[in-house]
């Protein structure tokens, strides 16, 4: 008696303790959630590739007396043309700016040879590092020089597009968490059909998001991890997508569990105890694979890996402790008005995942082949993708920065009007600056700021920003120079692409491997897991084909972000397996039961199908959030990643990966001890008893 008593206070206190520790944690992360925002940077030096060119050119700028400097283009056009009193005005507005504030160098008018435009580059060191002060001087910039009647006058320049873009990160941490936490909920309303069900996960998955914030933050002090606006956003999308399918597989076994088990809190341990292994492994697949990212070069790819894991953790320390400690305090009356009875068996009905199951299973090789073909078609689309994405074309709308920029670049089509930055040693700046000078495709430079060792030198080359011809100028003055380093906008844009392709070359086998090592663990198999990989692989490049497909000729995109490849595969890859996961370890459980392999992947389709579909609606949807933010490069990879995941969870898992082990039957477990045939029970014949 004195046992059952034990055991039914420990029932009641184990909930309650949870709560109260959880609520400590929360307490002690709060200080440090709420400085997150403090430590964000979204300069070029933040994302640009740690042993590149233009990273060194970056850092050494900051070093420099008064820090790095704040480039502007101020640009004054007139369709018509130019009139004396534009000049007029445009001459006091510039003194009025000089008059301000303190400028490298006296600002030079430079005119085009059509008459329409007159731009004057501008440059301060005012600001040093400082990014509001940048921003205070950019926008003074802007108050002082303006047009109208006729007159247009946009402030462009890197300064200036670094301002504009900063603006964009800061804008996207509330939209972005309450439209993510708003798509949730409907999709939670939807699935549970319940006015109250809905708001336990979803509070949960808040609170996590809100721990993660705070373990970034001790990242970034105890480590030096960089938080960018992107890995910030994309971790607050991982807390709640990854969060919401761990809550949906645990409370879709969990109601299972109450029609079997009177007591809520017996119910919860069977239900963790039953798919608390795929979600720790699911989670690990997705940990593993966003920490490959840090064997990456690119400072933005590199300082994503560890903020995505930190999201992943958070949610999955809130899924499997927080969330079954209130669904038992709350009992079964949370699941009104559908609730689980004790006894009770669900309402037997031809789910939709039964009968695609049905279907795989009759013609588990055709399926096959179809859904191959079907897949390589949608993957020859990726060759219809746009070129690298141009800084000026990474914004959906229109800032002030990169109007500016267009119209020098229909103004001076035959000159650069973005500066090249060459950093020199400061003993030999006057042998580089003549050797600046008698490169091709330079039209000027001029030298700038000495310190530290260094001069910095401003080139300006004959061919527009980001062109080939550009690019072949910084090229030949990277192989000239010896010693010396080559920076700015243009440079840093093709550092991005280089940088890119090496990372994927590192990256993406890494992934690879981690994830494979991790489904043979818990599949104790070869098989299954290479299939599993296989078809995640296959999903990866149909939805980048599919991306091809519409960047351009829909959603009018000029370009491709240089890592979109490399990010869309680790979060396709390490996300998609999940869905493998929860398919097949439950395929498993059935064999172990002694079901035959096909009867097996068809229960195991059919149970958890529902909730592998709710599963990716949700996740696609989190991702999906991110095509309506402001910025192209997290358009294409909120599009690309939410197709994918879609296409996983319709057509992978509950076709072809059901088609395929139908047809691989015992083979899939190869070579764990599934594989093999249980041998026939031998029948022992009766003796007649001695008389």
């Amino acid at each position: 008696m004195g046992a059952v008593r034990t055991a039914a206070r420990r029932r009641r206190a184990v909930p309650w303790i949870v709560l109260g520790l959880w609520i400590a944690v929360l307490a002690i992360a709060s200080p440090f959630a709420s400085k997150l925002a403090d430590v964000q940077r979204d300069r070029a030096v933040d994302y640009l590739p740690a042993s590149a060119d233009s990273t060194q050119v970056a850092k050494i700028q900051d070093q420099l007396p008064g820090g790095e400097a704040t480039e502007m283009v101020v640009v004054y056009h007139r369709d018509g043309g130019l009139t004396a009193a534009d000049k007029a005005t445009a001459a006091d507005q510039i003194d009025r700016i000089a008059s301000a504030h303190e400028l490298t160098g006296e600002p030079r008018g430079i005119p085009s040879q059509d008459g329409t435009t007159l731009m004057y580059p501008v440059a301060s060191t005012e600001p040093g590092q400082d990014e509001e002060a940048r921003d205070e001087l950019v926008n003074s910039v802007r108050d002082i020089a303006r047009g109208g009647d006729g007159l247009s006058v946009d402030v462009g320049g890197e300064g200036a597009l670094a301002t504009d873009a900063a603006e964009v990160y800061n804008s996207l941490d509330g939209p972005l968490l309450y439209t993510t936490a708003g798509v949730v909920a409907l999709l939670l309303i939807l699935i549970y059909r319940s006015p109250f069900l809905w708001l336990v996960p979803l509070a949960v998955a808040g609170t996590a998001d809100y721990l993660s914030m705070g373990v970034a933050y001790g990242l970034n002090q105890w480590f030096g991890t960089s938080v960018s606006g992107q890995s910030s956003g994309i971790m607050t999308i991982l807390v709640f997508g990854a969060g919401t399918d761990y809550a949906l597989l645990l409370v879709s076994r969990y109601r299972e569990e109450l029609r079997r088990i009177e007591r809520p809190y017996d119910a919860m341990a069977a239900a963790l105890r039953g798919c608390g292994p795929a979600v720790l492994a699911s989670s690990g697949t997705v940990a593993a694979g966003l920490l490959c990212l840090l064997a990456a070069d690119l400072n933005s790819s590199r300082g994503m890996g560890p903020l995505g894991t930190v999201g992943v953790l958070c949610a999955l320390a809130a899924m499997l402790t927080l969330l079954p400690a209130i669904l038992v305090l709350l009992g079964r009356r949370v699941f009104w008005p559908l609730v689980p009875r004790y006894g009770s068996t669900p309402k037997a009905r031809r789910s939709l995942f039964t009968a695609m199951g049905s279907s795989a299973g009759r013609r588990p090789s055709a399926v096959l082949a179809g859904g191959a073909v079907l897949l390589g078609a949608l993957a020859l689309g990726a060759l219809n993708l746009p070129g690298s994405l141009k800084q000026e074309d990474s914004f959906t709308s229109k800032p002030d920065a990169v109007a500016a920029m267009q119209t020098l670049a229909e103004a001076y089509p035959e000159r650069g009007t973005q500066p090249i930055t060459v950093i020199a040693p400061e003993d030999r700046a006057e042998e580089a600056l003549a050797s600046i000078r008698g490169t091709r495709g330079v039209d000027s430079a001029r030298e700038g700021r000495t310190g530290n060792g260094w001069t910095e030198i401003s080139v300006l080359a004959t061919a527009p920003p980001q062109s080939a011809g550009e690019t072949a100028t910084i090229e030949a003055l990277r192989d000239r120079l010896d010693g010396s380093y080559v920076g700015g906008p243009s440079a840093e844009q093709l550092d991005l692409e280089d940088t890119n392709a090496r990372d994927r070359l590192v990256v993406v086998p890494l992934v690879l491997l981690s994830v494979l090592l991790i489904l043979i663990a818990l599949l104790r198999s070869l098989v299954a897991p290479l299939m599993l990989v296989a078809a995640v692989v296959a999903v990866w490049g149909a939805a980048l084909g599919i991306g091809g497909l519409v960047f351009g000729p829909v959603f009018g995109f000029e370009g491709t972000d240089p890592g979109l490849g490399l990010l869309s595969f680790v979060f396709l890859v390490a996300l998609g397996v999940d869905y493998g996961i929860f398919l097949m370890h439950r395929m498993r459980e059935e064999s172990l039961k002694g079901a035959e392999p096909a009867s097996a992947a068809l229960t195991a389709l059919r149970t958890t199908g529902g909730v592998i579909a709710s599963a990716g609606l949700v996740l696609a949807a989190t991702f999906a959030v991110l095509t309506s933010m402001p910025l192209v490069p997290l358009v294409e990879l909120g599009f690309v990643i939410a197709v994918g995941v879609l296409l996983d969870t319709f057509l992978v898992r509950t076709y072809l990966v059901t088609s395929a082990s139908v047809a691989l039957g015992r083979k899939v477990w190869w070579p764990g001890a599934l594989s093999r045939a249980p041998e026939p029970a031998v029948r022992r014949e009766r003796q007649p008893e001695p008389v």
